[in-house]
């Protein structure tokens, strides 16, 4: 078979109309926990100013060193493909001045995200994520609310057998001592780690906690914990969370090397996902964490905050095996036939009626053929077929047809709406 001249970048996507569904099913459930909640929704631009993310997502993460999409404009500005939402998200909150408004402000948003990645099972270079944030408040109680909304979507969702992973990866005042024991610890087995790891060792040796490599993943199990090494405000923060999740009874356990790959993360990081061989492997269904210095490091006064995400395409992938998740698209009751072009301007006028009423109608207005169109109506499964032809719109006129028994009977055109809207109520 010739190779199409034309395909989808590699790592991208289409979403399908068979899979349009399951992305619509994810967005009306997280859109009705969210709203309970009171979030509203904000959108960002897709591009934003590349020195963002290099300030905010951080200089040492895998994302700004090898997975941004970055372009220069004619006028020679720098801008990258929105890679994550949460500092573009910040940027909003500061430049429309909404630290005025009461606190805490919560916040979603739902779109794609690049990221210059290998494409595997669940992961794309163009993805889709849901976005929650909640700026200006740094109760713990509000960490344990954020990942009780992630696991109630997920529970909407019908997935079974979540589990909730969760650590504390301290502050500014308990980090650095930490660093400085996680460098020791590292250096001495420097030559055991990968290449990736030696950098992110000299610029931030929490990254490698994060490395996929197995060998890493080895030396990092033994590494010094930092839940050992919390001042007293983080330690008593991260109790508080735990205390709040066990009155809401949601399973999670402790992950003492888990501190997610961004910069910007302070104290609660939480991931969730199935706890099955299947979603080990697959990895976080939702993961985030609290962010209390980015918003001053973006250029606002001190707000505590916290955000997380849900990646739309890796929930499908879990829920797809399981079926009737999604709603299955419903057929039109009723087919409009029509033959001749007098029967086809009336058709039009007839199908903007039961619009208006709210009515679906089918019609294949390209077909001349009533055969073919029969067929469609047939395949369509359409409980009535309306059929107009040149001597019906002379008339003003129409045939209605129960596909189901065969049986034709005529009447008025004016009248036609009402009747159907009657016989489907029955």
């Amino acid at each position: 078979m010739k190779k199409l001249k034309f395909q989808r970048p590699t790592g991208m996507h289409d979403i399908l109309p068979e899979d349009q569904r399951y992305f619509q099913k994810i967005y009306n459930v997280c859109e009705a926990v969210v709203n309970f909640y009171g979030f509203k929704k904000i959108d960002t631009p897709i591009l934003e100013d590349t020195a963002l993310y290099e300030k905010g997502t951080g200089l040492t993460t895998d994302i700004v060193q090898k997975q941004m999409f970055t372009l220069r404009t004619r006028g020679g500005d720098y801008l990258t493909l929105r890679p994550e939402f949460t500092p573009g998200i910040v940027r909003a909150y500061l430049e429309h001045g909404m630290q005025t408004l009461p606190q805490p402000v919560r916040l979603y948003s739902t779109g794609p995200a690049f990221r210059y990645e290998h494409p595997q099972a669940g992961r794309y270079r163009q993805f889709h994520q849901f976005n929650l944030e909640v700026i200006g408040d740094g109760n713990p109680v509000i960490d344990a609310q954020v990942i009780q909304i992630f696991y109630n979507i997920l529970t909407e969702l019908k997935l079974k057998k979540l589990i909730i992973e969760l650590n504390s990866i301290g502050d500014n005042q308990c980090r650095p001592y930490y660093k400085k024991l996680l460098t020791s610890y590292f250096k001495s087995r420097d030559l055991a780690l990968c290449v990736d790891c030696r950098r992110r060792l000299k610029e931030n040796p929490l990254r490698v906690l994060d490395c996929k490599e197995e060998k890493c993943q080895r030396i990092a199990s033994q590494a010094p914990q930092i839940i050992d090494h919390l001042c007293e405000e983080c330690h008593h923060h991260f109790k508080g969370v735990l205390e709040f999740l066990d009155e809401i009874e949601l399973p999670y356990r402790l992950n003492p090397y888990l501190v997610r790959g961004l910069d910007y993360y302070t104290k609660t990081v939480f991931e969730i996902f199935e706890d099955t061989e299947e979603g080990r492997k697959m990895g976080a269904l939702s993961a985030g964490g609290r962010y209390d210095a980015l918003v001053k490091l973006l250029g606002g006064e001190d707000a505590k905050a916290i955000g997380g995400a849900m990646g739309v395409e890796r929930v499908i992938a879990a829920i797809k095996p399981k079926g009737a998740v999604a709603p299955k698209s419903i057929n039109p009751p009723i087919f409009l036939a029509q033959l001749g072009t007098m029967a086809k301007r009336k058709s039009l006028k007839l199908l903007e009626d039961f619009r208006k009423v709210k009515i679906p109608v089918a019609e294949s207005f390209g077909r001349d053929s009533l055969r073919a169109q029969f067929k469609i109506a047939d395949k369509l499964g359409a409980k009535y077929t309306l059929l107009l032809g040149q001597k019906e719109a002379l008339e003003g006129t129409i045939i209605i047809r129960d596909m189901q028994t065969g049986k034709q009977e005529t009447m008025k055109l004016d009248k036609i709406v009402r009747e159907m809207e009657r016989r489907l109520k029955k």
